[in-house]
């Protein structure tokens, strides 16, 4: 049981890093300000779905990941 817990982690761990990677960085900057009172002037409607996805997709990885660490270092203790 403790393996099969600390394999689903590792698997959680990896998802949360790769679905953080993914995600689009926030404009930052001299060139981000620029570019980002377009966006919002003439809209960004392209990835707005593919963004909403992996904001919510990180809120359940990074959710089942502390509920699975607590778990985790549970089991190991007793």
């Amino acid at each position: 049981m403790e393996i099969a817990l600390k394999i689903v982690l590792i698997l959680f761990s990896i998802g949360l890093i790769l679905v953080v990677l993914l995600q689009r960085g926030k404009s930052a900057g001299l060139s981000g300000a620029i570019s980002g009172g377009a966006e919002h002037l003439f809209g960004k409607t392209k990835a707005r779905g593919m963004d909403l996805f992996l904001q919510r997709a990180t809120i359940v990885l990074a959710v089942g990941f502390f509920v699975l660490s607590l778990v985790v270092a549970y089991v190991v203790q007793n």
